[in-house]
């Protein structure tokens, strides 16, 4: 989905941005990095609210509306208008590393733009030669730079969700014009931030569901660069199914294939409604899939029209998303009893 939808990340309100925190240094980490077994553990969820202090805020707000215990996972993004911004000015990151740091088992999930100019729109042949440039090592030193503040900032564990949908022409860092250097660029990125001193970072390769404009396999760096296989899987096109989308190539059924290939964990940084407005089948078929699947986190996007807590149109979707905590209860018991009988309990219900 297009970042100005996301809160409206401008470098005028970064500059304006001047609350600064004190970071706390020194707290356990968050998920492990590197190739989990895939749903092997509990799915931590989180919120995307907005990627300034005033989103850190709702997201606390978004936690009680839900009912359904701590979100661990803080969800923000850089905003690709400059190279400057992509750096992670201290005002941006700060907020975030107070939010990490006032909580063990906290993580931030942080999508970080490959190009500047991020939704300008470029032509394919202008964004081919930026592509180049960047697999030659032009852009280095300002990736170096935000690994450094995100370490200094008590960030050095985050996940980051680099060049995001790249299967799709929304974003400048798209792979279309030239999967072979976007790989190149990719690992090139990847290599001048682990080679920062203290870092603990994992790399998310998280494309849109479904092919987009390229098949999003044709863009994979390989796994020595990829941490973690995310995909962000909105309700579209219009008038599709949930079974449709999870069925569909390169959908959702793809996307847990495919990292289970590869011997990574997968997750869902982005997800929620869409073109087929309120839609409690699509809710429940979402929250249905992490049950059974275990992804490593997944994070509703919660501003309209993706989301439920903000949105007034969106209430029979909200009604599902909240029952989640109601049938989580509901587990529990069922667990207890079968326990205590000797049954053996299947934890899901597949109701897409």
């Amino acid at each position: 989905m297009r970042r100005d939808r996301r809160g409206g990340l401008r470098s005028g309100v970064l500059a304006a941005l001047v609350v600064v925190f004190t970071v706390a240094q020194g707290l356990p980490c968050g998920a492990p990095r590197g190739d989990a077994k895939a749903g092997s553990a509990a799915t931590a969820r989180g919120v995307f609210t907005g990627s300034l202090a005033d989103g850190i805020a709702r997201m606390a707000q978004f936690e009680q509306w839900a009912g359904q215990g701590p979100l661990t996972v803080g969800r923000t993004f850089l905003p690709g208008d400059d190279w400057e911004s992509i750096e992670g000015p201290p005002e941006f990151l700060a907020p975030w590393g107070a939010w990490r740091a006032a909580r063990p088992g906290r993580t931030v999930v942080m999508n970080v733009p490959m190009l500047d100019r991020s939704e300008a729109h470029l032509p394919d042949a202008e964004v081919a030669a930026l592509l180049r440039d960047g697999a030659d090592g032009r852009y280095d030193g300002h990736f170096r730079i935000l690994a450094q503040r995100l370490v200094a900032l008590g960030l050095a564990d985050t996940e980051l969700v680099l060049g995001w949908e790249m299967n799709g022409i929304t974003y400048t860092h798209r792979c279309h014009p030239d999967p072979a250097r976007w790989r190149a660029y990719w690992r090139r990125v990847v290599d001048t931030m682990r080679a920062v001193k203290g870092q603990r970072f994992r790399f998310d390769f998280a494309p849109n569901r479904g092919r987009d404009a390229v098949p999003w396999t044709s863009c994979y760096p390989g796994d020595a660069y990829v941490d973690v296989i995310g995909m962000d899987a909105y309700d579209h096109p219009a008038g599709t199914t949930f079974r449709q989308q999870a069925d569909e190539p390169y959908g959702l059924r793809d996307h847990v294939a495919f990292a289970e290939r590869h011997h990574k964990p997968f997750a869902y940084p982005e997800w929620g409604l869409y073109r087929n407005g309120d839609n409690p089948a699509y809710m429940r078929g979402m929250l249905d899939w992490f049950r059974e699947r275990r992804p490593l986190h997944q994070a509703l996007t919660d501003y309209c029209p993706h989301g439920v807590w903000s949105c007034p149109g969106n209430e029979a979707a909200a009604r599902v998303y909240r029952a989640g905590r109601a049938a989580a209860r509901a587990r529990r018991r069922t667990a207890r009893t079968a326990l205590t009988t000797g049954n053996v309990v299947n934890g899901g219900s597949n109701t897409w």
